[in-house]
């Protein structure tokens, strides 16, 4: 965006970070809230929210002049909310105008004590923009990391993360940790001064690093591909040049790799994580892979004096981009809490369920379900495409039924779109199915619906839709 020359009360589109421009007014800041050094910004209030932020001036735009064009690309719910704000203060501002002609305002309004929520200048994520009195709009693709728990009060955003938290015990013993309102809140969480460690940056991880760096985590990273590691290193981190060189400069070391193979390569393999660990040292493995991987690496590094986690996500590259995934941990109880700001940053919630191998277990049911899943809305969207009868209409049907969801919705569109890049890996979910059904093998369960849904993954993959999201199943039906 252009610099523009603005004054306090002018009507502005501000932008923060990669999402997309937002309405506001410049106004006055508060008497102690010092002007960032060294950058031309102005203090803006977002409309349709309670957020203020120092926005630079080459993020800003007028509002009048850009109105048409901002409407065009942004077609939220909470976008539209905003908007009508706007239009609601301007036509406030016309009748005031109106009625003040030939009249002096004789009372002063009373100032509102009310705290102002400010985000940093650079934050990426606007999930901050959010009057926590409102509830969140399921079909805005800008803001689906609103979809928290709004059964508490939003807490300041000074007050510790101790007491930001809710614990949730269950009788199956297991844990959960959710922020009372949105993690992604830039200094809302005061990060760990433990110095963290993240290997592998793909769908997941990269988004996974991305929030750390913006929470204020210290962040080694390293990659196979070391390329991928440059925009992290732009971003603030630091770069380790192998598995074990990570593991030990770090006190947290994550890890997050596509199968048990590789998951167990980067912990004993040349230069591995083993090499770098001393007592104390924390690995925490977020691949999802099977219980006898995990007992193997947790046995490993605890015979080595370390600390051993392991945290599988619930989720997709948006979510990990969104920091709203859900993390199942298991194993060290106290890496579990010593880690409670890097969940914060990169999920929503988080759940400890007891001894390493239980996340494995209840990560790859959860996997098969979605698999499952997957495979039968590309069957019912096939044959009634064979019947005769309108996918659109299926699809308008289904999503006002008990089965409406977000994932069907957008799975839909995009298999009627033929867009499958990557938000989950095909070949990633047919590996967590061959696992799952491993898993119900060995303990004489049968699980006849997640064999038949993995001999069409696997269908899938000979059509070379490995490296495609996981609704190209749909491929499996029309070849």
């Amino acid at each position: 965006m252009a610099a523009v020359h603005l004054r306090i009360g002018d009507l502005v589109w501000g932008k923060l970070g990669r999402y997309p421009p937002w309405p506001g007014k410049v106004v006055s800041p508060p008497k102690d809230l010092k002007k960032p050094r060294g950058k031309k910004c102005h203090f803006v209030k977002f409309f349709g929210t309670e957020d203020h932020a120092w926005i630079k001036v080459e993020q800003l735009k007028p509002y009048h002049p850009h109105k048409e064009e901002m409407i065009k690309i942004n077609k939220g719910k909470r976008f539209q909310q905003a908007v009508d704000a706007v239009e609601d203060y301007l036509k406030k501002a016309k009748g005031k105008e109106q009625n003040s002609e030939g009249k002096g305002d004789s009372k002063g309004k009373k100032a509102s004590n009310k705290p102002l929520k400010i985000l940093e200048e650079d934050d990426e994520d606007l999930s901050a923009l959010k009057d926590p009195s409102e509830k969140p709009v399921k079909d805005d693709p800008h803001f689906h990391h609103f979809l928290l728990s709004q059964s508490e009060k939003p807490a300041s955003s000074m007050e510790p993360i101790s007491k930001r938290l809710k614990i949730i015990e269950e009788v199956t013993g297991s844990t959960s940790i959710q922020a009372a309102d949105s993690t992604a809140i830039n200094g809302s969480i005061t990060p760990t001064d433990k110095r963290i460690g993240f290997l592998g940056l793909g769908l997941m991880g990269s988004g996974i690093v991305s929030n750390l760096l913006k929470m204020g985590h210290v962040v080694t990273v390293w990659n196979r591909t070391a390329e991928k590691c440059d925009l992290f290193i732009q971003e603030g981190a630091r770069l380790g040049r192998t598995p074990a060189e990570v593991a030990s400069m770090c006190d947290i070391t994550f890890s997050c790799v596509s199968d048990p193979k590789a998951a167990r390569d980067l912990v004993l393999g040349p230069s591995g994580v083993l090499q770098g660990i001393r007592p104390g040292k924390c690995y925490i493995e977020m691949s999802t892979v099977d219980p006898e991987t995990i007992t193997e690496l947790s046995q490993v590094i605890t015979s080595r004096g370390g600390r051993f986690l392991e945290a599988p996500v619930a989720g997709s590259q948006q979510l990990s981009n969104d920091g709203m995934l859900v993390i199942l941990a298991a194993g060290d109880r106290t890496v579990y809490e010593d880690c409670s700001s890097c969940f914060q940053a990169m999920g929503k919630t988080s759940f400890f369920l007891g001894e390493a191998g239980n996340a494995a277990r209840m990560m790859l049911i959860l996997n098969m379900v979605q698999g499952s899943f997957m495979a039968t809305i590309a069957e019912g969207l096939t044959l009634a495409q064979a019947t005769g009868q309108s996918q659109q209409t299926f699809l308008d049907i289904l999503c006002q039924g008990q089965m409406a969801s977000t994932f069907v919705d957008q799975k839909c569109q995009n298999i009627l779109q033929g867009n499958f890049k990557p938000d989950y890996y095909l070949k990633h979910i047919q590996k967590d199915l061959r696992l799952a059904i491993s898993m119900g093998d060995m303990a004489n369960h049968p699980t006849p619906m997640a064999a038949a849904a993995n001999e069409v993954y696997k269908r899938a993959k000979a059509l070379d839709q490995s490296d495609n999201d996981i609704s190209a199943v749909y491929r499996a039906y029309i070849h």
